[in-house]
């Protein structure tokens, strides 16, 4: 697998799971605040399954991460570099 490929895949999976941090974020915030019950226990539902999917691709994005420290800092300097920090 290329390195190009891999960072990519990496980031995808980044962004992936900022989104996810997202949605938990803003069902987190509705739980519990209906009347209804079942609109409560549809939103607690909807609420855990965004949690087991952010884990799910951390752990896969933990699978791509290079074990090597130093790698890791260059592509986070690159990543940094790109966004102007």
């Amino acid at each position: 697998m290329s390195y190009d490929y891999a960072q990519g895949r990496r980031d995808g999976l980044r962004l992936a799971l900022s989104i996810l941090a997202v949605e938990e974020a803003k069902w987190a915030a509705l739980l519990g605040e209906s009347r209804s019950w079942r609109t409560n226990v549809t939103r607690e539902v909807r609420h855990k399954a965004l949690q087991v999917a952010q884990t799910r691709i951390q752990t896969a994005l933990n699978r791509l991460t290079p074990k090597d420290a130093e790698e890791m800092n260059d592509e986070f300097a690159a990543i940094l570099d790109k966004a102007g920090l």
